[in-house]
């Protein structure tokens, strides 16, 4: 029998700038416990409308290496139902500081994420997740003000959330492999009780 090969789409540059200043909704269920905080889309996350969806993010990988999912989840051509209610049934759920698609994160301003603090502290109100965990600390130092924070557990929450900081999957982050970031991932899970 032959193996499953599993093909990922391609997108021609002009494709993907195509999709600048898009947007994608939150990935949020009713049990929130986790909420993990993007800086803010890409423009292949938008184009396949799945967070971390990037063939080279370490996101989805990172957390089952960290053994916070039990189950490959694989984004790049968008996370079907199925994933999705894996997901969020988990008390997991996504969302981003900024909500428009860029070609490079250093295309976000400081503005835009001190304005993604507010959005932010306004959804964890909403949706009360147990803990927050942003994924970057140059974006959270940005956004919160907080110049000399480190990554972890920070000693202020937002809203009535427990505040971590985590590294950012991205495969331009090169501090970081699957395990070190699964390692992050996971002790904020635990911090949740997702795990």
């Amino acid at each position: 029998m032959p193996a499953t090969v599993s093909l990922v789409r391609r997108f021609t540059k002009e494709q993907l700038l195509g999709f600048r200043g898009a947007t994608l909704p939150d990935l949020i269920g009713p049990d929130l416990r986790l909420l993990f905080v993007g800086i803010n889309p890409g423009l292949w996350t938008a184009a396949v409308q799945a967070h971390f969806a990037h063939p080279a993010n370490r996101f989805y990988p990172a957390l089952l290496a960290g053994a916070v999912i039990e189950r490959p989840i694989r984004a790049a051509d968008g996370m079907t139902e199925a994933d999705k209610a894996y997901f969020t049934g988990l008390g997991l759920g996504i969302t981003n500081l900024v909500p428009h698609a860029t070609a490079r994160a250093d295309e976000v301003t400081a503005a835009d994420l001190r304005a993604g603090r507010k959005r932010l502290t306004a959804l964890v109100e909403d949706c009360r997740p147990r803990v927050v965990a942003v994924a970057g600390i140059t974006a959270y130092r940005l956004a919160f003000g907080r110049r000399w924070a480190t990554p972890g557990p920070q000693p202020e929450p937002v809203g009535e959330a427990e505040l971590w900081v985590v590294p950012n999957p991205s495969g331009l982050n090169a501090h970081e492999n699957i395990h070190s970031l699964g390692a992050a991932y996971r002790a904020a899970a635990l911090a949740a009780g997702v795990v």
